[in-house]
């Protein structure tokens, strides 16, 4: 029971903890924005708790656990990162804006491009800036109360989605915003998911002591 414990608290507790902040920030009352790139390397952390469960588990490299012991582990999590890393560098530029509601970033939008490109213009829900050489097009989620800017095509201007991202904080940080109910959601699983491994934790905590001396083979 105790090895279930312990590995179910490595799978879990990353995942709650992101549960809880995206949970806050859609609780904060205005938009948050950030890139895609972050977004992927936080989720890239929050089921790092299964990867190392499942696939490290799976194929863990037993003759090299003899020679270097625990160390291993760090060799492992270093390729799980590099994997990730990866990731973020062959994913197409995004922006993506937490808890706006279509009718508030579109206006803001639209002051805010013909400052970057003075030949912006838009098709439906699409932009193009061609002296910064951005295509992107507009993804609204209404349930989530998120948005997402997404590159189209190859050719990109990695400056100009920096200038975007950039503007784009800077207009939505002073607009309040009401809180969206998604958040309360998220943040009560989030708690509830921690309290109920702390307390398991806590319950079977010698056998989870002797669970982590086997599992960095000490």
């Amino acid at each position: 029971m105790f090895f279930d414990v312990f590995h179910l608290a490595i799978a879990l507790i990353p995942l709650a903890i992101y549960m809880v902040l995206l949970g806050g920030i859609h609780l904060r009352g205005r938009p948050f924005v950030t890139t895609g790139g972050r977004d992927v390397a936080a989720l890239a952390l929050a089921i790092c708790g299964f990867a190392v469960v499942g696939p490290m588990e799976l194929f863990f490299p037993e003759p090299a656990a003899r020679e270097i012991g625990s160390w291993v582990w760090m060799l492992m999590l270093t390729f799980y990162s590099l994997c990730a890393t990866l990731t973020v560098l062959l994913s197409k530029p995004r922006v993506i804006i937490y808890n706006v509601s279509y009718e508030r970033l579109r206006p803001v939008l639209g002051a805010i491009v013909p400052t970057l490109d003075k030949d912006a213009r838009w098709a439906g829900e699409c932009i193009v800036l061609p002296n910064l050489s951005m295509q992107l097009h507009v993804e609204f989620s209404p349930v989530t109360r998120n948005a997402q800017l997404i590159a189209t095509g190859t050719r990109q201007g990695f400056e100009g989605w920096k200038r975007l991202e950039s503007e784009l904080a800077t207009a939505l940080r002073e607009r309040n915003s009401s809180r969206n109910p998604f958040g309360v959601s998220m943040s009560i699983a989030g708690v509830a998911i921690l309290g109920c491994v702390v307390f398991l934790l806590i319950r079977d905590s010698a056998e989870v002591a002797q669970a982590l001396k086997d599992w960095l083979r000490q």
